[in-house]
Order: C-alpha cells, then sequence, then structure tokens
C-alpha cells in the first residue's frame, strides 16, 4: 500500500544529519513510528502527506506514484488520498464543530458530516467552538475532520500525547475502531510505548534518520538490541520482600512497561551491598 524511499538533510538536537528511509506498510495496517524527538518521524508524516519535500527518493501508495523527482512527479497534497491528525490538532477556532468538518467535506450538511458526527459521538457537541470543548473532544473532532474525505491513509501525529492516561486510552479505542471500520491504512507517531503494544501491527524504530528497527511491538521493545548480551534495561521503582524470603524487583522498562522479577537471596544482598535499597515487607507481593 506505501512504499516510502526518502532522503533529506535535516537539523537534529545533535546537529545536521541525513533522513535516509526505506519502509512498505501494508494495506489496512496500523504501523507507527517510533524514535527519540528529532529523528525524524513527523518529517516522514509530512514527505507522505505532501506538506514536506524530500531532496531525493520515492514514494508509491497503491501503485500510484505521488513523488518521483526522476520523472518531475510531485503530487499536491490536496490531491492525495491523505487524513491528518496534527499533534496541537489545528481546529479552526472561530469554526462550530459541524463547520470544522463541513469545511474538510467542501460542502454543507453532507452525509458524511451527518456520520463522522455520530460516529465520534460529536453530534450533541456540533455547534461548539474548539475552546469550548475538551482536550479529547478537540481530539475527535481533529480525527473526524482528517477522515471526511474518504482518505485511504490516515497519519496521526502524537495526537494523544496532551491528554491524560483514562483519556489516552478511551481515545485509542476509538482510533483502532475507525482504523477498522472504515478499513484505513494508518501510520501513527508515538513514543507511548504502552500505546504502540495497544494498537500496532508494526513498529518502524526511527534512529540516528534510518530505520534500526521493524517488526512487531513485542519485539521491538522486549530487549534492548545494542546489547549483545540481550539485556534489557530499565529503572527499578520497588523492591518487596514476601514473608522474609522472596524478594521481588519492579522495574519501568521505558516510560510505560513495567515488569516484577524474582530475586535470589544472593542478588538481593547483592543489590542492597552495591545500591543501598533496602526492601519493603508485604504478604500481598503478587495479589
Amino acid at each position: 500500500m506505501i512504499e516510502l524511499r526518502v532522503r533529506k538533510r535535516l537539523i537534529g538536537s545533535k546537529g545536521p544529519f541525513e533522513l535516509n528511509v526505506s519502509l512498505a506498510v501494508p494495506a489496512n495496517e496500523l504501523a507507527v513510528l517510533y524514535g527519540v524527538s528529532g529523528a525524524g518521524k513527523t518529517t516522514l508524516l509530512r514527505m507522505l502527506a505532501g506538506l514536506d519535500r524530500p531532496s531525493d527518493g520515492r514514494i508509491e501508495v497503491d501503485g500510484q506514484t505521488w513523488f518521483d523527482p526522476a520523472r518531475k512527479i510531485c503530487v499536491p497534497p490536496q490531491e492525495r488520498s491523505i487524513g491528518f491528525v496534527f499533534q496541537n490538532y489545528a481546529l479552526f477556532p472561530s469554526m462550530t464543530v459541524r463547520r470544522n468538518l463541513e469545511f474538510a467535506a467542501g460542502r454543507r450538511n453532507g452525509p458524511r458530516v451527518n456520520m463522522l458526527l455520530k460516529m465520534a459521538e460529536l453530534e450533541k457537541l456540533q455547534n461548539r467552538y474548539p475552546e469550548e470543548l475538551s482536550g479529547g473532544q478537540q481530539q475527535r473532532v481533529a480525527l473526524a475532520r482528517a477522515l471526511m474525505r474518504k482518505p485511504k491513509i490516515l497519519l496521526l501525529d502524537e495526537p494523544l500525547s496532551a491528554l491524560d492516561a483514562e483519556m489516552r486510552e478511551k481515545l485509542q479505542d476509538e482510533i483502532l475502531r475507525l482504523h477498522h471500520e472504515l478499513e484505513l491504512t494508518t501510520l501513527l507517531v508515538s513514543h507511548d510505548r504502552s500505546e504502540i503494544c495497544r494498537l500496532a501491527d508494526r513498529v518502524f524504530t526511527i534512529k540516528e534518520g534510518r530505520v534500526a528497527f521493524e517488526g512487531l511491538p513485542f519485539q521491538a521493545f522486549q530487549t534492548d538490541r545494542s546489547r549483545p548480551d540481550g539485556a534489557m534495561k530499565g529503572r527499578v521503582v520497588d523492591i518487596v520482600t514476601h514473608n522474609g524470603t522472596v524478594a521481588i524487583l519492579a522495574a519501568m522498562l521505558g516510560d510505560s512497561l513495567q515488569v516484577e522479577i524474582p530475586l535470589d537471596e544472593r542478588q538481593l544482598h547483592q543489590l542492597m551491598q552495591k545500591r543501598g535499597w533496602q526492601p519493603k515487607t508485604s504478604h500481598d507481593v503478587g495479589s
């Protein structure tokens, strides 16, 4: 469905670097671009949407060439079948919810406007302005607006990053439902590992302008692949002993994934010696 091979010089947090990425996303998959800030993930979305131009490469969607400088092809953004949800939602503040959708549709009172208002549970909010909506409600409006023209591809640039955990989880379900119901091919930029594991069919880890990993979410996060022994790197958040014998170490891997690791007496003693950690005592470990 999507074949993208692009190159472009960018400026990152460590200075100039070359974005040189080749990736393919099959039709109807939900793929995630993951990596540190400044790696080029948003630029890849913008290139696919036609909002940014590669210095070289090729972009092909469903057998149609959207970008190929050798053949002097660069399809303009309005002719690409793309729905784009930006990180800040980019809603028109002077327009109501309904008018934001109608503007995207290019007509008033179209049947798809009513259908998406209902699908996104916005019917009771259709006459409100963006400033009168919560962050989660604005996200639903931005998502509905992006789907107005029946796009082949939905691009999501960290659309849930500013929301609290409960609202993020609810809207993750909404994104997944719409992705399946409308048979979309979706490309999501996210830093949230739990979100990625919940939503993604495929993960592309972008590192220093290259695709460093492609595969399933659990494969992307189960080990630190820079370590030859496959050891995981994480942050210890707690150590608890049960009845004075069994010790459990709780560790965070990244910002989201938590694992519990049983420790024998020798391992517990080493941690206490080296780090000065004092375990808590509990009779409810594992409950």
